[in-house]
């Protein structure tokens, strides 16, 4: 047979060997959203969303906008610059991105051969007895050599069913999934932050409010004194008075110590020793009522975990392609070459060596290593799929809650406003009917003015329930990291 019949042999098992190699290691495809309906729910809320209910195709969220545009108070503006800066979780993930950036290098190199320089001197020395010599040659043949060496050593390994690919692709999906979780914590920042700061100025709100409601009763106090004098009121109007003083007197430390237990968790997330957070106020906040959410697929492409699950779901895929190239044989290449001598002056000199081996390793008997190993693999991959569905949901429902919280929040600001003006009246009515009128006693004073205390201090909470609404439906639909 001649050698061009030889090479067209070669060139067609080549073709064959590339065309089965193909069928081994499958093709990633994106798993999408395997749960039926809407992820979203109410997404019919017309007076809080502005969205294509019709068509379903709007595209606009609010997760595109930046924390600037998001939130108008700079002061809180400036700390989340400042936690984007000096946040230890962020500059955590950032570390773990270089590491992962590091891998995949590493991955791409492993397609080149490697190269080892070696330079060797070696003293060997026989035994008479072991060489069984006759006498008369025991002195002539010389027992210890001496022998240098320098030589060049390279191997390859050829990548036919594509091992080394699926290697570099795993290391691709993680620097990925490294990069979305450095994503996701710069969301958790940025809302963290932002909930810390809202969270501060209603615990200053309600300790303004409960200061000033304090004022008021040890005035009431002196006026039942009065009035106990005039004979209007007994004494158990007064002492029911004093009771209702301390009452609200002792939960100012408590509300003192929330504010200062929630600065020093800002303070974490700014990377700052704890102290005092400079704030604005809460009747300064303005919230971002435009609460566009676009259409359910944009989660795939804003929210930070999802990406994150998906990449991890993209690295286990590879890694069962990885493990089916186990069962098929390995094609290596190794090479050395240099000078040998028995002595330095003859190392160049009529000195060189080579020698090229070309190996194909099949296995064999294994002991059932690369079965377990893709077996693994497999229920590792499905373990992920469904760890990225998973995560799919969980989205919906933070949306989902996000939404129906900021309508609650709205909901009750309006029956709160009416309530407090009512209770504010009743407050009034009765101190007028206890000075004047027989008709009425301290006890319906006591109870109106607790009632008002308590409708005001939930009228804040009612404010912290919509700003936080908008924090959280922000980062549930991704938003935070696109700054």
């Amino acid at each position: 047979m001649n050698d061009g019949n030889k090479r067209i042999q070669l060139f067609i098992v080549l073709i064959a060997a590339l065309t089965f190699a193909s069928c081994i290691t499958q093709k990633y495809q994106q798993p999408g959203m395997a749960a039926k309906g809407q992820l979203y729910r109410d997404t019919s809320i017309t007076s809080l969303l502005v969205i294509d209910t019709a068509s379903g195709n709007d595209t606009t969220s609010i997760a595109n906008l930046s924390y600037t545009q998001l939130f108008t108070d700079t002061v809180l503006q400036n700390l989340i610059a400042e936690g984007l800066r000096e946040n230890l979780d962020l500059k955590t993930a950032v570390q773990r991105i270089n590491e992962a950036r590091v891998n995949l290098i590493q991955s791409r190199a492993a397609f080149l051969p490697s190269l080892d320089g070696n330079a060797t001197v070696t003293r060997n020395k026989q035994s008479i007895a072991s060489l069984n010599l006759p006498p008369d040659f025991i002195g002539s043949f010389p027992l210890a050599v001496t022998s240098y060496q320098a030589s060049l050593s390279t191997s390859w390994e050829a990548d036919i069913w594509g091992k080394l690919k699926s290697a570099k692709k795993i290391a691709l999906a993680n620097l990925l999934e490294s990069d979305a979780a450095k994503r996701g914590v710069q969301t958790q920042v940025v809302a963290g932050i932002a909930m810390y700061y809202y969270q501060l100025l209603s615990l200053d709100q309600q300790l303004n409010i409960t200061e000033q409601t304090l004022k008021n009763r040890i005035a009431d106090v002196e006026t039942m004194k009065a009035l106990k004098e005039s004979a209007v009121v007994t004494g158990a109007a007064v002492v029911q008075s004093e009771a209702n003083r301390y009452a609200a007197e002792v939960t100012i430390p408590d509300l003192k110590r929330g504010i200062r237990e929630t600065e020093n968790a800002l303070s974490i997330l700014l990377a700052r020793t704890p102290g005092t957070i400079k704030r604005a106020t809460l009747a300064e906040q303005t919230s971002y009522s435009d609460l566009t959410t676009g259409i359910p697929s944009l989660l795939l492409k804003n929210r930070p975990d999802v990406q994150q699950a998906e990449f991890a779901f993209r690295a286990a895929f590879e890694n069962t392609n990885l493990a089916r190239t186990y069962f098929y044989p390995q094609l290596t290449i190794t090479a050395e070459g240099g000078v040998s001598a028995l002595q330095i002056k003859n190392l160049f000199n009529r000195s060189i060596f080579y020698n090229i081996i070309g190996g194909l390793t099949q296995p064999i008997f294994s002991k059932g290593v690369n079965k377990a190993r893709l077996r693994i693999a497999q229920a590792q991959q499905q373990e992920s799929y469904y760890a990225y569905q998973q995560t799919l949901l969980n989205a919906g429902v933070e949306v989902s809650n996000a939404l129906y919280s900021y309508q609650t929040a709205l909901e009750k600001q309006a029956s709160r406003t009416h309530q407090i003006q009512a209770l504010e009246k009743a407050v009034d009515y009765t101190k007028q009917l206890l000075e004047y009128s027989s008709a009425t006693n301290y006890t319906d004073v006591l109870t109106s003015e607790q009632a008002l205390l308590a409708a005001q201090l939930s009228s804040v909470n009612d404010r912290l329930e919509q700003l936080q609404a908008v924090v959280n439906l922000y980062q549930a639909l991704g938003g935070g990291w696109q700054l």
